[in-house]
């Protein structure tokens, strides 16, 4: 980075001291980026991926050969028997949700082996809001088992909770809005391993928003069951303009299709309309935006810690996920941070971002990230609920070099108004 003489020391020495620590980390984030650009592209060659594939359908999408290969393509990335990828799910929270109420039925007995859920799953679960069609109204029972202090899983009060009726596990992969650690592919196989040899009728099912490709496997590599995610994430690759997936066994991903559609329809129709070109063109791109995606928030938590502020997960940890948390301590820095972090984006950069109430959350939440596709954390974002102890968690990235850029602004902004020691 170039480095401003008008820029105060403080802030230059901690943009020298993180290129440091990101040059130390480079050929691991380099090594596992090969590795999945080689296997992004081999998917689309098995496919025989085509110029006709390209091309969008409209109405009710039937015979939408394009659709169907680009199912296949991201099962074979993702490691899965099936997949479903549908401009038609509006969010990673959609895409979940049809999951969990295509599989689950009434008096069936869900556990979250990762403690409480991401704020926006709450109301589907029925942990918060009545009267609007929870998991809880449909008769499914839930509860949850928090990590230990190691970031583990509790493999002891989980199986003191499995019953007869316990018919999933919910695994939250990434942090989500919690100062703990995501979970990598090996934490994930240790409980494929466990469920099917202790307990075979229990189904996994992964909330894999923010972890797909950051690691050379994928949940489904390693036996989950199920798992969804969202394309304005890393598999979008910057260019999806909405959508989200559900991968897994077939039997349940086609469980999946008749709750987003209809029973009898499922996975056999719905238009691609104009963005099915950048639904393929995004996922080949992917590779490459989440290393730049790893390697900014490498370089964002090296620069934070060099601020004196925490960090999770530290510079030098393994990567399970795009996000990097900075906790500020006060709601004047967080707001404070998010203003000065969105003088750094290409659009929408003149604006404030000011706390508000948003769908699906209980807390008041900013938001900065003035992105080409409305809320794309893929691009590069910074968000966090308003609440103790004032958590910022940043995601995405196009080019590493964008995420630094934003995050002097940030620093810049707090120094500027007397928030930065």
């Amino acid at each position: 980075m170039y480095l401003n003489p008008n820029w105060p020391e403080v802030i230059r020495k901690a943009v020298s001291d993180a290129e440091e620590t990101l040059m130390r980390q480079l050929p691991a984030i380099q090594d596992i980026a090969t590795h999945n650009h080689e296997k992004v592209l081999q998917a689309f060659q098995a496919e025989q991926v085509s110029t006709y594939h390209l091309q969008g359908t409209t109405g009710y999408g039937l015979g939408d050969s394009g659709r169907e290969v680009l199912d296949r393509v991201v099962a074979r990335i993702l490691g899965s028997e099936a997949a479903l990828v549908r401009g038609q799910f509006v969010s990673g929270t959609h895409a979940i949700a049809s999951a969990l109420f295509g599989v689950l039925r009434p008096g069936d007995h869900v556990i979250s082996v990762t403690g409480a859920p991401y704020d926006t799953l709450e109301e589907v679960i029925g942990l918060r809001g009545t009267g609007q069609g929870s998991l809880l109204d449909f008769g499914v029972s839930y509860e949850a088992i928090p990590l230990d202090s190691q970031g583990k899983i509790q493999y002891v009060l989980l199986g003191k909770c499995i019953t007869d009726k316990t018919r999933m596990l919910m695994v939250q992969r990434s942090c989500g809005y919690a100062w703990r650690n995501s979970l990598m592919i090996s934490q994930l196989e240790e409980l494929v391993s466990f469920i099917k040899g202790s307990y075979p009728h229990v189904l996994i099912f992964v909330d894999n928003c923010y972890g797909e490709l950051v690691e050379k496997l994928e949940p489904g590599d390693i036996g989950v069951d199920l798992m969804a995610g969202s394309l304005i994430k890393n598999l979008g690759g910057s260019l999806a303009p909405t959508g989200g997936y559900v991968a897994g066994r077939s039997d349940l991903v086609k469980l999946t299709a008749q709750r987003l559609t209809a029973p009898g329809i499922g996975e056999h129709m719905g238009a691609t309309l104009e963005w099915q070109r950048l639904f393929y063109q995004g996922l080949f791109f992917s590779p490459l935006t989440v290393s730049e995606s790893i390697k900014g928030a490498v370089f964002s938590a090296a620069f934070w810690r060099a601020l004196g502020f925490e960090v999770h997960p530290e510079p030098e940890a393994p990567r399970a996920d795009l996000i990097q948390a900075v906790k500020l301590g006060s709601r004047a820095k967080m707001i404070s941070f998010c203003q000065g972090l969105q003088k750094g984006s290409p659009v929408d950069s003149h604006v404030l971002p000011i706390p508000s109430g948003m769908p699906g959350y209980e807390d008041e939440v900013i938001m900065a990230g003035g992105t080409f596709i409305q809320g794309a954390t893929s691009e590069f974002s910074a968000d966090g609920p308003l609440r103790e102890p004032y958590i910022v968690y940043q995601q995405g990235g196009i080019s590493s070099t964008y995420v630094q850029m934003g995050n002097i602004l940030a620093a810049l902004n707090l120094w500027q108004q007397g928030l930065l020691d």
